[in-house]
């Protein structure tokens, strides 16, 4: 491959914020951009393996990057979905709760959607969850008809389309393993040939710190990878779910807990758990890279976690193991199901950034450098947020590199 031509931008990262990223710049500015992806295909990792939930914005504190994306993201998602033709549906969901002492927290919830520009959330009963999802238990609960389901490694191809159509360039099986400053711009060593660019843009999810600390940004937090394991309701059994049923989240914990996600592909996912990785790629309980857990073990924020969240973390790992455990957490929601209702379906692993305190960044965060943006931290509801994320970062890159606007 020609090492002779210079881009304006390259792009690490075919997820679908590198994607949507790529897209914004080709869209919007004059300049010449590659995407450079690691695997020999895009949205191999936190995209291609999430339960394809679009995000209301329920969740998310008023003002912040989360919640201003996701509302803004949610809405250009849906246009570009129906434009495309990429299947997907707005078929809400409902926040249930199962005991007294979850009624404050769901009311704090209520308040929250409503600042975040949730017109149709409305507070439910029994009766009310009954008619919606007929095998649901819960003494109260709130719909939110914004929420949908989506197939994000089609939404990703779209995004993909879209940019090649602008002029933007995608190398797969292009890992990045060596950065350099050369009089005019940036080298970066990739296994499919050295490519030279004036700026970059690093999108690399799970190993975005390992990315920034390579082209010599401190990070100031450590990715731990957490894998979320799923079941999958049997064919005869996914008439006990509609749509899509969350219990109410522990503010405590950065993860909404086990739910029930009816998938725009057809079938009903259950879960997922919350467990430590012991590989950033690890999609099974036997994964395992002594870099990656070296990574973490020897990070003292990994240790404050684990000293705060030790007993969560228990619960989760036993659930990991024991199948009547995990079932016996999901009957919380749905009384009437059976071990023999679900089988072991997929796994992701989501990039947890963890500061040196031992705390769960929450916030979208993204840092700029000498002729580099690095989007260090892009958990759920990224992938909602995509288009909106990938416009911010083209703004920023307006802002801070050298390029005219089409």
């Amino acid at each position: 491959m020609s090492n002779s031509k210079q881009f304006d931008v390259a792009v690490i990262g075919g997820g679908i914020i590198g994607t949507s990223t790529a897209m914004a710049l080709s869209e919007t500015l004059n300049c010449s951009v590659v995407l450079l992806e690691s695997e020999d295909r895009l949205a191999a990792h936190q995209t291609g393996n999430n339960s394809g939930v679009i995000h209301s914005g329920l969740y998310y504190t008023p003002g912040s990057l989360k919640a201003r994306n996701c509302t803004e993201g949610r809405e250009a998602l849906y246009r570009f979905c129906e434009a495309h033709g990429i299947a997907h549906e707005r078929c809400g969901k409902i926040v249930v709760a199962t005991h007294q002492d979850e009624l404050e927290r769901l009311d704090r919830l209520a308040k929250r959607g409503a600042a975040n520009g949730l017109t149709g959330l409305r507070k439910i009963g029994p009766d009310e969850i009954r008619a919606l999802e007929p095998h649901i238990a819960g003494i109260a609960g709130l719909h939110i008809p914004e929420t949908g389901i989506v197939d994000f490694p089609g939404v990703t191809a779209a995004y993909a389309r879209v940019f090649e159509a602008a002029g933007g360039e995608i190398r797969l099986s292009a890992r990045v393993h060596g950065f350099a400053r050369e009089t005019g711009g940036l080298v970066l060593e990739t296994t499919q040939g050295r490519v030279r660019t004036r700026y970059l843009i690093n999108c690399s999810g799970l190993q975005c710190d390992r990315i920034a600390r390579m082209c010599g940004v401190d990070p100031q937090i450590r990715i731990v990878p957490f894998r979320g394991e799923y079941y999958e309701l049997t064919p005869e059994r996914r008439g006990l779910v509609r749509n899509l049923v969350y219990p109410v989240p522990d503010p405590r914990f950065p993860f909404l807990g086990v739910h029930f996600t009816r998938m725009v592909t057809g079938g009903v996912e259950a879960g997922p758990n919350a467990v430590l990785a012991f590989k950033r790629e690890g999609y099974t309980r036997f994964s395992a890279s002594l870099k990656d857990m070296g990574s973490y073990l020897s990070y003292s924020g990994f240790w404050k976690m684990a000293f705060k969240y030790g007993g969560t973390g228990f619960g989760e790992s036993w659930r990991s193991l024991s199948k009547r455990a995990f079932v016996k957490a999901l009957r919380r929601l749905l009384p009437d199901l059976s071990v023999s209702d679900v089988h072991r379906g997929g796994a992701g692993v989501r990039a947890q950034a963890l500061t040196t305190a031992g705390s769960f960044l929450d916030d979208f965060h993204i840092i700029e450098a000498d002729q580099m943006i690095h989007v260090l931290n892009a958990p759920s509801p990224a992938a909602t947020a995509s288009i909106s994320i990938g416009r911010s970062i083209q703004q920023i890159a307006r802002k801070n590199f050298s390029l005219s606007i089409k």
